[in-house]
């Protein structure tokens, strides 16, 4: 059934509490020939865990941002598909395997997975409805296409389509920036549902901070996107 190698990248920043549990998901998958961690710049024990992982490591020495360590696993690793993960999912990760499945059969160029309504907190979620509602109006903006997962990091690709991702912003913009650019290229895709789960940010100031980082990097992604038209 499988044609080529099948990387997973998990850009992680912080995550020395769940990464492990990620990763243990990831492994029970057959299909995946290698799981790369991009360590963006951890202050935590983040580091020290992922060394005990027996898993392939980037380890950037400054916090870059999201899409950097995506970029720099697109650059640097072999694949014939690649798929980015959270690393915040724990156990749950292991339902990527619904995400490869259409990649490597030919059903789709790529896939996106949609999380099950219940398992968004409308309490603790913190602003997420202003975020989303921006990425799915700038998607379809660009590409005609009503998409409600643009925001979700994961994603499994078939190689080719990385040529054409011409514009990789370094943090949140980065999902948004490779669904347009997949879609303005002509290749098809799909969201699959799928039963994870990772943290929300909460309705403190912290988390409130934190959508309001996500919501003005995808608007500039956006508005940079329009101009390299």
């Amino acid at each position: 059934m499988k044609k080529g190698q099948v990387l997973i990248v998990v850009p992680v920043y912080n995550e020395a509490d769940r990464i492990a549990d990620t990763i243990k998901g990831l492994k029970e998958i057959e299909l995946i020939d290698e799981i790369l961690i991009v360590n963006d710049g951890s202050t935590d024990k983040t580091g020290e865990v992922i060394e005990e992982l027996d898993v392939s490591i980037i380890t950037l020495q400054k916090n870059k941002g999201k899409g950097f360590a995506m970029r720099k696993a697109i650059e640097e690793r072999e694949y014939d598909y690649i798929g980015f993960v959270d690393g915040d999912l724990g156990l749950t990760s292991v339902e990527v395997e619904k995400l490869i499945y259409p990649v490597i059969t030919d059903e789709v160029d790529f896939t996106i997975a949609k999380f099950p309504e219940s398992n968004v907190n409308t309490k603790t979620k913190g602003g997420f409805g202003f975020v989303k509602g921006l990425a799915k109006k700038g998607v379809y903006y660009y590409t005609k296409k009503e998409i409600n997962t643009s925001l979700s990091g994961q994603r499994v690709y078939k190689k080719e389509i990385m040529k054409y991702m011409k514009y990789i912003p370094d943090r949140y913009g980065i999902e948004v920036a490779m669904t347009v650019q997949a879609l303005e290229n002509g290749f098809t895709f799909k969201e699959v549902p799928v039963n994870m789960t990772h943290r929300y940010s909460d309705r403190s100031l912290e988390g409130f901070k934190h959508r309001g980082k996500q919501f003005l990097d995808i608007f500039k992604t956006l508005i940079i996107m329009y101009f390299r038209r």
